[in-house]
């Protein structure tokens, strides 16, 4: 069976339930790999966040209770430094980023990472990933 390049903790997935309930709508995360709050993942309703040639996309995920399947997008630039490693999106006691939708929620988002083993890169590495380009036309 193909590996999955991102997956999602319970306790984030409980999260989001609370978020697209609050919200109304379906959700979906991008992470920059820029500094500060945009290394983090950044969750957003459904569409709320453009993504483009420059984006890619990682993974889709169907959660009981949240319309739509939730995206998860990293910037192309990021990709290459994270291609070897597989996500989990965690969510953790904290502060999160001004911008994406659990900040008030004293929770946010945590990419926690590893390292593929041989036989996952192998069943990978040469899969392409689609850009926003492509998923949006």
């Amino acid at each position: 069976m193909k590996p999955n390049r991102v997956e999602f903790t319970e306790t984030a997935m409980d999260l989001m339930r609370k978020l697209s309930k609050r919200h109304g709508a379906g959700l979906m995360f991008h992470q920059s790999g820029g500094c500060c709050d945009g290394s983090a993942p950044m969750c957003y309703t459904a569409g709320e966040f453009r993504t483009g040639g420059s984006d890619v996309l990682l993974g889709e995920l169907e959660v009981d209770e949240i319309p739509g399947k939730i995206q998860f997008w990293m910037s192309a630039e990021q990709f290459e430094y994270w291609k070897h490693t597989h996500l989990t999106i965690d969510a953790v006691p904290g502060r999160g980023s001004g911008f994406s939708l659990e900040a008030p929620e004293g929770m946010r988002f945590l990419t926690r990472s590893r390292m593929y083993t041989d036989d996952e890169w192998l069943q990978l590495k040469d899969e392409p990933v689609p850009t926003g380009l492509e998923v949006n036309a």
